[in-house]
């Protein structure tokens, strides 16, 4: 890569069947069959589809894995031990690599957790959401409180300590003292991290086109605000717009996809990005969407929808789409190392958002937004768009969580399940 070595490497494997697919949620997901999951069958398609997409990342190995959907939990310990054994046969799976799978409350047996971790995950994502029933209720989702609850004594009683919640604000009705009792709830229980993100109506859902009565844009930042507060004097810190950590545990999938590392998608719908280690270009993939479409694929370019080369122009904004919801920023040489470019290409974006406000730089030469950037975060990242550029990046799901730690932990990602 332009006399650099290639970004660290994370997999990405998208499971895209759930129960029943939530009225908000405009992720790649499915309802189950009624004659079950083709689970061994869509095991094949992914193997095959690693196999053929192994040469692309240049013998590097994962430093991370990540199950995502869907509802991953769907599917049995014993498929994701075999998807496991594949990822480190072709690819080479290193010591202490993370292993996340993301779960519903509602879709966990007893025992499945220690099945999960004998299989090699060692850190789970659980899509709670609330604590209220009937804010569950209003979401769609298909469990209650009391059944989160059990999911984390199933959680500690197989060892997974490491585990992250979601958690969503601005719902239908909710008052901040709701909101505050959510983190409560969710504090109650230990988490390792909590992924706090505000629901929001996406185009194509039941939500958008029957839209429920949610909280005004300013009670939603007065509700994310406070809640930001009574995460930190938990001792939780945040190290990206909807992410928190207790120290040390942060995700490292989801750090990689805000550094603008690659990774490598598999699976119905899932996208992906990998950079050229000998001429530094960045391709982005995305997989066909359908999962019979995936499933009858016979070679590798019928699994792809789309593959698409980003040019030098584009890479300043898809950098900073990315970098710029760190909370500890970015040091310059950053940009370099994950783009080859000079930072000429991205000075002048810096230097029109320091002017703004939006921005600002240590004498160390590390970039971090102000709370005027962190609360236009949009309008920041579009700043480092080029007049007339197409506006393509990625949604953050089936690959880098959005807002959303990523329904899981996305863009996922990034630990936001369905």
């Amino acid at each position: 890569m332009r006399g650099s070595s290639a970004p660290p490497l994370s997999l990405y494997v998208h499971l895209p069947w759930c129960v029943r697919r939530c009225p908000y949620c405009d992720f790649n997901a499915h309802a189950r069959p009624r004659d079950g999951l083709p689970e061994d069958a869509y095991l094949d398609a992914l193997i095959a589809d690693l196999e053929a997409s192994a040469p692309e990342c240049g013998g590097r190995r994962p430093g991370s894995v990540f199950f995502g959907g869907g509802t991953p939990s769907l599917f049995s310990p014993r498929s994701i031990e075999r998807l496991l054994e594949a990822a480190n046969r072709v690819l080479g799976l290193p010591a202490g690599v993370e292993i996340t799978l993301e779960a519903n409350p509602g879709t966990i047996e007893h025992g499945r957790f220690s099945a999960y971790r004998a299989a090699g995950v060692n850190r789970v994502s659980l899509g709670a959401q609330s604590f209220d029933d009937s804010k569950l209720a209003a979401l769609g989702r298909i469990h209650s409180h009391r059944e989160i609850e059990a999911a984390v004594t199933e959680l500690r009683r197989a060892g997974l300590g490491n585990f992250n919640l979601d958690l969503m604000y601005a719902l239908p009705g909710q008052t901040i003292e709701q909101a505050r009792r959510d983190i409560e709830r969710a504090l109650e229980l230990d988490p390792a991290h909590v992924s706090h993100y505000q629901l929001t109506l996406e185009p194509g859902t039941p939500f958008s086109r029957r839209p429920p009565v949610l909280p005004d844009d300013e009670a939603a930042w007065e509700m994310q605000l406070a809640c930001s507060e009574w995460l930190s004097a938990a001792g939780f810190e945040q190290y990206e717009v909807s992410a928190w950590s207790r120290p040390g545990m942060q995700c490292r999938h989801n750090l990689n996809y805000w550094q603008f590392g690659d990774y490598l998608g598999l699976g119905a719908g899932a996208h992906g990005k990998i950079t050229d280690r000998h001429n530094g270009l960045v391709r982005r993939t995305a997989r066909v969407s359908d999962p019979l479409a995936y499933l009858a694929a016979v070679s590798q370019p019928d699994r792809l929808a789309e593959v698409r080369t980003v040019v030098a122009d584009d890479l300043p904004f898809e950098f900073c789409l990315n970098v710029l919801r760190l909370s500890g920023g970015f040091h310059s040489g950053l940009f370099t190392a994950r783009t080859g470019l000079p930072m000429a290409h991205l000075q002048p974006f810096l230097d029109e958002a320091s002017a703004r406000g939006l921005m600002e730089q240590n004498p160390a030469g590390h970039w971090t937004t102000t709370d005027l950037g962190r609360r236009f975060l949009n309008d920041l990242q579009a700043l480092f768009l080029l007049p007339g550029s197409p506006h393509r990046p990625d949604r953050p799901t089936n690959g880098p969580p959005r807002q959303a730690d990523l329904c899981t932990d996305g863009a996922r990602a990034a630990d936001s399940a369905p």
